[in-house]
C-alpha cells in the first residue's frame, strides 16, 4: 500500500481524485462489472480441474452436459461483462476528458495577464490538449485496468492458496525482486517524461508562432532558421522519448521474465507433487494455469504503475495551472451582488458616470522595478484624454491598470469616487469599449463579430454601430454583406476593415469608458480620416483614453498627457502644448516636419 501511495503521490493527484468522486456513479457501475468479469475469467481453471478430475481421470461422461452448459454460461457472462467494461470505460474516459478540459479552460480564462506574460501560448495549449488527454486516459482506463487486474490477482492468489499454500508461497517469492526493480525503473521513467512534456510545450509554441508569423517568416526569408529551431526541439523530444521508451522496454519484459521464473518454479514443484501422489492432475492443471495467469496482472499492474509515473509529469503541469493564483479576483460579496464574469447580474450594475482617478498609484510588473511611482490623475466624466510618449514610457501600463488587467501595487484607482476593487471586473468590462492596435476578429461572420460586443444586440443595432464607425459601406459591398465569413484572424479583410469592425464591436454596447490603444497606427491615411470621424463621434460625452502614435488623431482631445518614465511631464490641449514648445512640440514637429508657420 505504501508502495502504491509513493507511486501515485496522492497529494499531487488530489484534484483528479475529486474528479473521480464526481463520476463515482459510473465508477461504481464499472466496479461491479469488473467483479463479474474477473470472477468469470478466474473460474476457468476451476472448471478445468473439475473436468479433468471428474470426467477424464474417472473416464466417465456422466453429467458432462450440465458441466458444459454451466461452462458455456460462464463464458457468455465473461463476454457480456467485457462488452460493458469497454462501453462504460469509454464513457468515463470522455466524460473526465471533457470535465478536465472545461475546468482548465475556465481557469485559463480567469487568470490575469501576468500569467500569460510568463507562460508561452504553446505551454498552455499543451496543457489543455495533450496533458489532459493523457490524464483522462490514465484516470479512466488506468484505474479500471488496475482494479480489474488487482481483482484477478487477489482471486488467483486465494485459489492458489486453497489448492496448495506451500507452492503458492514459494512461487510468490519472485515478487520481492519485481518490487525493487519497479522502484528503480519508475524513477528514471518520470525523469525523462518530464523532459518530454517540456519539449512538447516548446514544440506547441513553435507551431503557434510560426503559423501566426508565416508572413513575417517569409518576408525575412527565415524559413530555414525556423525549421532548424523546430528540428532541434523535436530532436530533443525524440531523444528523451526514446530514452523513456527504452527504459519501459526493459522494465516490462523484465517483469514478465521474472514472472516466468515464478511460473517455472511452480511447474517444477507441482510436477513432483503429482508424481508423488500429493496432487491430482486436475489440481495440477488448475494450479499451473493460475500460476501462469497470476503474472499477467503483475505485468499489467507494473505497466500501469509505469504509466502513472509517466503521467506524473502531466499531473504536475495541469496542477500548476489549477493552482495558479488569480491575482485579480472579485470578492464573494461582490460576486453575490453583481455576479461573476461568466454569469453577470447586469440588472444589478449601478450606472457608471465615468469619473476616473488614479490616486498615489505605484505599480511594477515585478517587485523590483516600479514603472509608476506615486502616479496621480483625475479625469472628469465625458473627458477625452490622449496619452503620448516614447515606447516604454508607461502609456500601456496606465491603460492596463485602468482596465483592471492588472491592479496597483499600492494606491487606488477610483471610478465615480469608489475604488474600482469595490466593483466586479464584469461591471468594468460591461462599461468598457476597447480597441487594440492589432484588431483580433473571431472566426464567424462580420455580424457575429460585431454582436460579440453586445450578445443581445438586434440586427438593427449591429447595422447602426457599423454606420457610426464608417464600416457599413464596405460591408454592404461584400457579396454576403454582414453574413460574410471571416477567415481565421480576419486575413480576408484589410487591416483598416478589421479595425473598423473592431470599432463597431467596441461601441455597440454604448460603453461609458472608451480606450483606443494605438488604434490608428496600422491603417492608411484614407482609412485614418474615416476612423477619425468615427472617433470624434464615439468619444463624444464618453470618458475616453487614447494612446496614439499618430499625433494628428488626438488634436481634438480635451487633454493631452505626455508620459515619460511613468510620470506626466506635460498636460494640456494640443494648442497649449504646441505653444509651450517642449516635449509634445518636439514629438509633433518631428513627426510632421512642419515649420512654425504651419503650426
Amino acid at each position: 500500500m505504501n508502495k502504491l501511495k509513493e507511486t501515485l503521490n496522492l497529494e499531487q493527484w488530489k484534484n483528479f481524485i475529486k474528479v473521480m468522486k464526481e463520476n463515482k456513479a459510473k465508477f461504481i457501475q464499472m466496479f461491479f462489472v469488473v467483479i463479474i468479469a474477473s470472477l468469470s475469467i478466474t473460474m476457468v481453471p476451476i472448471y478445468l480441474k473439475y473436468f479433468i478430475d471428474n470426467f477424464i481421470a474417472q473416464k466417465s461422461l456422466v453429467g458432462i452436459k450440465y458441466a458444459a452448459f454451466f461452462f458455456f454460461l460462464v463464458i457468455i457472462i465473461a463476454v457480456l461483462s467485457i462488452y460493458l467494461f469497454l462501453v462504460i470505460g469509454g464513457k468515463i474516459e470522455y466524460k473526465i476528458a471533457y470535465q478536465l478540459r472545461e475546468e482548465a479552460f475556465l481557469k485559463s480564462q480567469k487568470l490575469s495577464l501576468n500569467y500569460y506574460d510568463s507562460h508561452s501560448t504553446g505551454e498552455t495549449l499543451a496543457i489543455l490538449t495533450s496533458d489532459i488527454t493523457k490524464l483522462s486516459e490514465i484516470i479512466s482506463w488506468g484505474i479500471i485496468d488496475l482494479t480489474y487486474n488487482l481483482m484477478v490477482f487477489i482471486i488467483s492468489i486465494v485459489a492458489l492458496l486453497i489448492l496448495s499454500p506451500k507452492l503458492t508461497f514459494m512461487s510468490l517469492l519472485i515478487g520481492i525482486p519485481i518490487a525493487l526493480i519497479s522502484k528503480f525503473f519508475q524513477e528514471r521513467i518520470l525523469k525523462y517524461q518530464r523532459k518530454v512534456r517540456h519539449y512538447n510545450s516548446v514544440i506547441f509554441n513553435d507551431f503557434n508562432e510560426n503559423i501566426q508569423g508565416t508572413l513575417t517568416t517569409k518576408t525575412l526569408n527565415t524559413e530555414e532558421i525556423s525549421y532548424e529551431h523546430f528540428k532541434k526541439n523535436t530532436k530533443s523530444m525524440k531523444y528523451y522519448s526514446i530514452k523513456s521508451f527504452k527504459i519501459s522496454g526493459i522494465y516490462v519484459p523484465l517483469v514478465m521474465f521474472l514472472g516466468s521464473i515464478g511460473a517455472a518454479i511452480a511447474l517444477n514443484l507441482s510436477s513432483k507433487m503429482v508424481l508423488s501422489g500429493e496432487m491430482t492432475f486436475g489440481t495440477f492443471a488448475a494450479f499451473l494455469t493460475y500460476a501462469v495467469q497470476i503474472f499477467t496482472p503483475i505485468r499489467v499492474i507494473a505497466k500501469i504503475a509505469s504509466d502513472f509515473k509517466t503521467a506524473t509529469a502531466s499531473v504536475e503541469r495541469v496542477n500548476n495551472l489549477f493552482s495558479e493564483k488569480e491575482n485579480i479576483k472579485d470578492s464573494d460579496n461582490l460576486v453575490n451582488l453583481y455576479g461573476n464574469i461568466f454569469e453577470p447580474k447586469i440588472e444589478s450594475y449601478p450606472e457608471m458616470r465615468g469619473d476616473i482617478e488614479f490616486k498615489n498609484v505605484d505599480f511594477g510588473y515585478d517587485d523590483k522595478n516600479l514603472i509608476l511611482k506615486n502616479f496621480n490623475l483625475k479625469v472628469k466624466a465625458g473627458e477625452s484624454i490622449a496619452l503620448v510618449g516614447a515606447t516604454g514610457s508607461g502609456k500601456s501600463t496606465i491603460i492596463n491598470l485602468l482596465c483592471r488587467f492588472y491592479e496597483p501595487t499600492s494606491g487606488h484607482i477610483l471610478i465615480d469616487n469608489k475604488d474600482y476593487k469595490e466593483f466586479t471586473r464584469g461591471y468594468i468590462y460591461n462599461n468598457l469599449g476597447y480597441v487594440l492596435q492589432s484588431p483580433f476578429l473571431f472566426s464567424g461572420t462580420i455580424f457575429s463579430n460585431i454582436k460579440s460586443g453586445k450578445l443581445d444586440a438586434s440586427y438593427e443595432e449591429v447595422v447602426e454601430a457599423s454606420k457610426i464607425v464608417g464600416a457599413y459601406d464596405f460591408i454592404m459591398k461584400l457579396p454576403d454583406k454582414f453574413d460574410t465569413i471571416i477567415e481565421e484572424g480576419g486575413n480576408s479583410l484589410s487591416t483598416g476593415q478589421k479595425q473598423l469592425i473592431s470599432f463597431a464591436r467596441a461601441i455597440i454596447r454604448d460603453p461609458k469608458l472608451i480606450v483606443l490603444d494605438e488604434a490608428t497606427s496600422s491603417i492608411d491615411s484614407k482609412t485614418e480620416k474615416t476612423i477619425q470621424k468615427a472617433i470624434d463621434k464615439i468619444v463624444k460625452n464618453k470618458t475616453s483614453f487614447i494612446v496614439a502614435h499618430r499625433l494628428s488623431t488626438i488634436k481634438n482631445s480635451d487633454r493631452i498627457l505626455v508620459i515619460d518614465n511613468g510620470e506626466i511631464v506635460e498636460s494640456g490641449t494640443h494648442d497649449e502644448l504646441i505653444e509651450k514648445k517642449q516635449k509634445y512640440y518636439n514629438l509633433y514637429t518631428n513627426q510632421f516636419v512642419l515649420n512654425s508657420t504651419n503650426i
